[in-house]
């Protein structure tokens, strides 16, 4: 791909394409199929209260062609904040072409400008072994935490 790549933070014109993208990836990752309003208003929520986190969207040729979501965890630890990488997706076309090494780097960026982020996290479906490679090859390490949840 040969038109440029901007990298920009997400607008409220963006949510419509970022509910698609996130129910697009859900589908694809581990088919589930998300409630398309569910997802509108989840994504509008980031918009409504922007302490919730923010997007990064991937721009090419003027259409929106990747998004990701942003939100915090408090590290007493660190007595600092992780950054929390979330809700990838890269349209089929655009993918291995440079647009989420772009959203990492300017992700990575803005952390290291705000002086009270500590490091980024992110969590990966065990079998996207292409993401896996991407995030290592990006610096990111695995941990040895394990991931649980409790849904309610």
């Amino acid at each position: 791909m040969s038109t440029s790549l901007t990298i920009r933070s997400a607008t409220e014109n963006d949510a419509e394409t970022i509910a698609r993208f996130n129910r697009q990836m859900a589908e694809e990752t581990e088919g589930k199929a998300l409630d398309p309003e569910t997802t509108r208003r989840g994504v509008q929520a980031i918009f409504d209260d922007p302490g919730r986190g923010f997007y990064l969207v991937a721009e090419r040729a003027g259409s929106v062609v990747a998004s990701l979501m942003i939100t915090t965890e408090w590290s007493d630890w660190r007595n600092g904040q992780f950054w929390w990488i979330q809700s990838v997706y890269v349209q089929p076309d655009d993918r291995r072409t440079g647009v989420y090494t772009a959203l990492h780097r300017a992700v990575r960026r803005r952390a290291r400008e705000a002086t009270t982020v500590c490091g980024l996290r992110l969590y990966v479906e065990r079998t996207n072994g292409r993401a896996r490679d991407t995030y290592e090859a990006l610096g990111m390490t695995q941990t040895s935490y394990r991931m649980y949840e409790e849904m309610l």
